[in-house]
């Protein structure tokens, strides 16, 4: 009765109808037929497909001015709401409008034009699925009561904790919570169902950050029972597989890195092209489709990587152990082969199954010593060492090639966090990279552009990694601050990869160099994962994907299960492409989802270390340069990572004025003008640790 309905009303193009007039169109007679409309009509309303007027009459809401969508609600307040299966762009809501829906609810929201310069705005009518059944935050007493003080900032309401729903919290105690009533007069009632520690407890912090996000760290006990089966590699599944174990494969990872997902064999032909193996651990012999160990990964999505744990995708006993290419035992790959001429070009490539064993676990430190020719490394490695050499001139190559067809390389820095013994943070610099990261950053690219290609070229559903073209009013005012920091760049309508690694190149090694990064960074579209192979725009890729890191990646064991199925069970059936079609773009939606939430945890805990280090610094004065401008003031960074805000209030030596196109603050009497990149001295104003917030001040005689 549903889909009568919906289809009736469909082709009524926004007509409105009372239940009895829908009754009568369906040609439904009977009072029992009566009954079925209205229940399937109160059904729909509920679930925001119908939307009724004042008189009770009923259309789909597709030809009203509400909608259904996903509410993101910021820490100042207000949303932005993101519409089911549409492309528009996201609805501004204010606070005042989103009566008591919380950040990540799925709500009816009606639409009219905004009066503050948005195009749209938004509020809410319905709340139509909670997302947020749970808070992490902190127990305090007010008199006889006790309240909780969310981890969030975007909940203003006051949550007070039930009458015998602490579960054995104190005050300060870190807690995760029920809501028991949502918002109401801006007050909530929640129950403690976990507490977490003492805030001030080691580790405690960063656990609290974990659950605020909602990241598992359990894995359920099938999924750990069936990682338990896997003991040793049984022999007969090297039937099928070519056997490289006497190749000199070599893996080059971290020196803390305990799953190596890939290896490397590299060589000069004869004729001066270049042979590569990337050779990456067949995770999907193990993690077999629809078993417990996968639904535990796609749950997870992804590994996640802290600065004092690691919260893996799989369970151990697999990621580091029967999955890692570790070094003198037998492991079953996922091999791409190529051979690539000497700008770049592969002239022929094989994607087939094997078993290796690596002769050898090399660091990258280790692989930069000895590429700067150090004697006593190169001597240590022996045979292996002339491997290294060739392997370092081709990857400079195929650098040289990608880049000058306009893949764009951004130099970010990557901090690195000490902890003392009690977990608190006592110092934070930056890793260096080297020629062995880029290196094997390379061949990474490489292995995933040609198996991106080859199953595009096949026509059959796939996971794609993609990055769409940034939008140009984006564009157009970072080119117009680069103009006003003096480096021009000339672009058609539309912007090119080559017009902004152009600008890369202009201001590499300048003060404005990252800040000139960092805009463009916030240009840039966020690269997602797709069924639809739309190409990659930073790197100038027709197609690309990610299937080099299958045990951290939920993505590149996908695409290792659709290379299992179509390339070595030769599964191609109607059934098998119809399945694959059906759920690709819901595997792409959620793993783009886990990634953004990883990469949220991973930034938070992060911040919060970064300021748990500046407590101490509070009174003391640094060099930086700006590294943003806003209205409210200026984003300065110290050089190692660290940031903080001057805000415009303690711009205090003149009236201060943003100009939003040309991204400057300008003193309106002493017409004195800070722009992204320039030098500036600052002291430590005050530290927020938890919210990861630091603020600055302009140091005496700046």
């Amino acid at each position: 009765m549903k889909e009568k309905i919906i289809e009736f009303l469909k082709n009524e193009n926004g007509k409105k109808y009372s239940i009895h007039e829908l009754h009568k169109a369906l040609d439904a007679k009977s009072s029992e037929e009566f009954k079925e409309v209205a229940k399937a009509v109160n059904a729909l309303e509920h679930d925001g497909y119908l939307i009724a007027n004042a008189k009770n009459k009923y259309t789909l809401i597709e030809f009203t001015n509400f909608v259904k969508g996903i509410l993101d609600v910021k820490d100042k307040g207000f949303a932005f709401l993101t519409i089911d299966d549409s492309d528009e762009e996201d609805i501004y809501l204010p606070p005042r409008n989103l009566k008591d829906a919380m950040d990540g609810d799925h709500v009816l929201a009606k639409v009219d034009k905004s009066p503050k310069g948005f195009k749209k705005e938004g509020k809410v009518v319905r709340i139509l699925e909670r997302h947020t059944t749970h808070l992490i935050g902190t127990v305090l007493k007010r008199g006889n009561k006790h309240y909780l003080i969310s981890d969030k900032k975007s909940v203003k309401a006051d949550i007070l904790i039930t009458k015998n729903g602490l579960n054995g919290a104190k005050p300060h105690d870190k807690v995760q919570a029920k809501i028991t009533s949502y918002a109401e007069k801006n007050r909530m009632l929640c129950k403690v169902t976990r507490v977490i520690g003492n805030m001030n407890d080691a580790g405690v912090d960063i656990e609290s950050k974990v659950m605020k996000h909602g990241v598992p760290v359990e894995f359920s006990e099938e999924a750990l029972n069936q990682a338990k089966e896997y003991k040793t590699i049984d022999k007969s599944s090297y039937e099928g597989r070519r056997d490289y174990r006497e190749r000199p494969i070599v893996t080059i990872d971290g020196a803390d890195a305990k799953d190596f997902d890939d290896a490397i064999e590299v060589s000069k032909t004869h004729n001066g092209n270049y042979y590569i193996g990337v050779h990456i651990a067949d995770v999907s012999h193990y993690v077999t489709k629809d078993s417990p160990l996968d639904k535990d990964a796609y749950e997870r999505g992804t590994s996640v990587y802290l600065v004092d744990r690691v919260i893996p995708m799989l369970p151990e006993n697999l990621s580091n152990n029967l999955c890692s290419l570790m070094p003198d035992v037998d492991r079953l790959a996922m091999s791409c082969e190529m051979v690539v001429d000497s700008k770049g070009k592969v002239l022929n490539y094989e994607v087939f199954p094997s078993v290796i064993r690596s002769h050898g676990r090399f660091t990258y430190d280790e692989v930069n010593t000895i590429l700067s020719g150090d004697k006593e490394a190169r001597d240590k490695r022996g045979e292996l060492t002339p491997m290294l050499d060739v392997a370092g001139e081709f990857a400079k190559k195929l650098y040289k090639s990608r880049t000058k067809k306009g893949s764009i390389n951004f130099e970010t820095d990557e901090p690195i966090i000490t902890l003392d013994e009690n977990k608190k943070a006592v110092d934070v610099t930056t890793k260096e990279r080297g020629e062995a990261e880029k290196m094997i950053e390379e061949f990474m690219l490489l292995a995933n552009r040609v198996v991106a290609k080859h199953i595009y070229d096949k026509k059959l559903p796939f996971l794609y990694r993609v990055h769409d073209t940034p939008d140009e009013e984006k564009v157009q005012k970072l080119l117009t601050m680069a103009n006003a920091l003096g480096f021009q760049v000339k672009a058609e309508k539309k912007i090119t990869h080559e017009a902004l690694q152009k600008l890369l190149q202009k201001v590499e090694d300048t003060a404005s160099e990252k800040g000139i990064n960092m805009m463009m960074l916030r240009t840039m579209q966020k690269a997602v994962y797709s069924e639809d192979s739309i190409g990659h725009f930073g790197l100038a890729f027709d197609h690309y994907t990610h299937f080099t890191s299958p045990i951290r990646r939920y993505p590149d064991l996908m695409v290792h299960r659709l290379l299992r199925t179509y390339l070595f069970e030769n599964d191609k059936t109607s059934d098998t492409v119809r399945h694959y079609e059906n759920i690709l773009d819901d595997v792409a939606t959620h793993t783009s989802h886990t990634e953004k939430t990883a990469v949220q945890l991973e930034r938070d805990v992060l911040d919060m270390k970064k300021a748990e280090y500046m407590t101490n610094k509070v009174g003391e004065t640094f060099e930086g340069h700006i590294a943003g401008v806003t209205s409210f003031g200026l984003y300065v960074g110290l050089g190692n990572t660290i940031e903080g805000l001057l805000h415009i209030s303690n711009l205090d030596d003149d009236y201060y004025v943003f100009d939003e196109n040309l991204l400057t603050m300008i003193g309106r009497h002493k017409n004195k003008v800070y722009r992204m990149g320039d030098a500036i001295k600052i002291e430590v104003a005050g530290v927020n640790v938890f919210d990861g917030e630091i603020d600055f001040k302009l140091a005496k005689g700046d």
